[in-house]
């Protein structure tokens, strides 16, 4: 298993790598995009951290958008867990609220009323910024 793993990692590497600020007409509008992480290494090269693809024909460049620009945690597990790390690492205790999905009319209605929308605001800006400065990624077609 190693040595796929390895082989993997090594393929991964190989691929046009993209950072942000990147070209949208170089994206494609379907694909898979396998996510590096400033820092981490395997295999003697950057190490894999994230793979993910889109649902709906032609999403890829608004999957990836939601990832590196829309500050909206709801919409992207990986926004969500990122910002997770960066409030637990923090001892913060907002984490509690980031926590909340407040996608659904009722989710807002339930927990609304407790989310300082500020903090909130704050966190996806300083998540924003971190994807933007410690990620790069290759694709898939």
């Amino acid at each position: 298993m190693g040595e796929i793993c390895a082989a993997l990692h090594h393929l991964f590497n190989g691929l046009e790598r993209f950072t942000f600020p990147y070209e949208v007409s170089e994206i494609p509008r379907n694909g898979i995009y396998v996510l590096f992480e400033a820092g981490e290494q395997a295999h003697g090269v950057d190490r894999i951290v994230r793979v993910g693809t889109h649902t709906g024909d032609g999403q890829l460049r608004s999957r990836l958008q939601q990832h590196f620009i829309k500050e909206n945690k709801d919409r992207s597990i990986f926004r969500k867990n990122i910002g997770r790390a960066l409030l637990s690492r923090a001892g913060d205790p907002f984490l509690k609220h980031w926590n909340w999905d407040l996608t659904t009319h009722n989710a807002k209605e339930t927990y609304g009323h407790l989310v300082d929308w500020g903090k909130q605001e704050e966190v996806e800006r300083q998540v924003t910024a971190y994807i933007q400065e410690s990620f790069s990624f290759v694709l898939l077609r």
